[in-house]
């Protein structure tokens, strides 16, 4: 069988080491909505003035934000340029935490056709709000997404993102609906019939987090259906950081083309940001509803365009919960535009500041652990990081699945090659354990990939 991703016929590799999508190949004119048409100049007057609009929306109507800018000085008619951001004060998950459940709407509750919030599982949840235009805004800006990936009407969706109180599934399900494609809502769990429908239904995409569809992969091996020979031909995945090894390792086992989506609920939900299919450099931040900045994530200055740091974003349409200046923890670089010029791209993000571990003093990423794993032979791409103390020391053991039929020789030698890969690429030593096939617990959502047992 070839090795293309299904559809395509051997175009040129792009600079990112991957072949451009032919799904319609670059975005034909007619889908292209009236923003994604328009030059940098039109896009900064646009932006500045939702900008000042957005300001003066939360000044006069969330308790919290008035206090903020009063504190720092600044008014909303004192961002001038949209440089003039910088001056003012940040958002953060503690402040909408602060202010649980409602206390960050910007308008009155009967306006309110919608809340979202967050699992909740470190603390109180974040809520958020959508007005009915705000809704309609999210579908349009996810329906821009997809086709970004390759999506066009009449494609069938399989949404394996949870519904309910997550944003991901309904983000999903109602932006596919706008772009004029067939929604197969299959949420997530029961991984065997999941496997059964997209055999059964033929869709084109699926959207999924990537930790979800290498459980999906696994079963359909495991039910003997070659994952190469079905229906789908793009993979929209999100919620979760993930690398350009995960990338190839769905691409090659699924013959498809993996693109990735980017979003949180405190700003919308997925549709922030998306990767082209044609170029899968990166993701282009839809400018027109969202304003980024990346900033040092200690310091907290802005920094130029290509610096690595942590992303800061302003929406700039949002009428139930504007937020400014808000803190995602994720960590990138802005980068020019490419397959949409005038939007920015952000780079891939493959990691968090509050996902970080200080392993002995040095800063690790467990997309670092990830990477290793993934060109590891004999072992699967599922694995955990597990932390410990012995006495004053802190210590992590790395306990990854062999792949079925790899033999005791073959694991001990992975054990070998993903310690030492981790002390030259990362800089600490790991103890690694290879466990049975299908033995860690699988995501069937967001995954988990940190067990700090170092409290117990």
């Amino acid at each position: 069988m070839s090795t293309e991703p299904k559809g395509v016929a051997a175009p040129a590799r792009t600079a990112a080491g991957h072949r451009p999508a032919r799904l319609g190949d670059a975005l034909p004119e007619d889908l292209l909505d009236g923003a994604e048409r328009l030059d940098a100049q039109e896009l900064r007057a646009l932006q500045l003035g939702r900008l000042r609009s957005t300001l003066r929306h939360a000044y006069d109507n969330v308790e919290l934000y008035r206090r903020k800018f009063d504190a720092a000085g600044v008014a909303p008619e004192d961002c001038r340029t949209p440089e003039d951001l910088a001056r003012f004060p940040f958002t953060t998950k503690a402040d909408l935490r602060e202010t649980y459940p409602f206390g960050m709407f910007a308008v009155p509750m009967e306006d309110v056709r919608r809340v979202h919030a967050s699992s909740g599982t470190t603390g109180r949840p974040t809520v958020v709000g959508y007005t009915e235009r705000d809704l309609s805004v999210w579908a349009d800006l996810v329906a821009r997404s997809i086709r970004a990936a390759g999506g066009r009407p009449g494609h069938k969706v399989h949404i394996s993102y949870g519904y309910g109180l997550f944003t991901g599934g309904l983000g999903a399900h109602y932006g596919a609906e706008r772009a004029g494609c067939t929604v197969i809502p299959a949420s997530g769990g029961m991984t065997a019939r999941q496997v059964q429908i997209i055999t059964d239904f033929e869709p084109e995409i699926i959207m999924v987090t990537p930790s979800y569809m290498l459980t999906l992969l696994d079963e359909f091996e495991r039910q003997g259906v070659d994952p190469r020979g079905t229906s789908l031909k793009v993979g929209i995945f999100g919620a979760e950081p993930w690398t350009e090894e995960m990338r190839r390792e769905i691409e090659d086992r699924m013959d498809i083309h993996a693109v990735d989506i980017y979003g949180l609920s405190e700003v919308m939900g997925p549709g922030v940001a998306q990767e082209c299919a044609e170029t899968k450099d990166g993701l282009h931040v839809w400018e027109d509803h969202f304003y980024p900045e990346v900033v040092d994530p200690f310091e907290t200055a802005v920094l130029p365009e290509g610096e690595r740091g942590e992303l800061v974003l302003t929406s700039l349409t949002k009428e139930a919960l504007p937020v400014i200046r808000y803190r995602t923890r994720d960590l990138t670089r802005l980068l020019p535009g490419t397959a949409r010029p005038a939007f920015r791209r952000i780079e891939k993000i493959t990691g968090r500041s509050d996902d970080m571990i200080i392993l002995r003093g040095v800063n690790v990423f467990p997309t670092q652990i990830e990477e290793i794993v993934l060109r590891t032979p004999a072992v699967a791409p599922h694995f955990q990081l597990e932390l410990t103390r012995r006495g004053r020391m802190d210590r992590m053991t790395v306990r990854v699945e062999a792949r079925p039929g790899a033999g005791a020789g073959q694991r001990e030698a992975a054990a070998e090659a993903i310690a030492q890969g981790v002390k030259d690429g990362v800089g600490v030593s790991v103890e690694v354990t290879v466990v049975e096939p299908e033995t860690l617990e699988r995501s069937l959502g967001k995954i988990h990939r940190i067990k700090d047992l170092r409290g117990t």
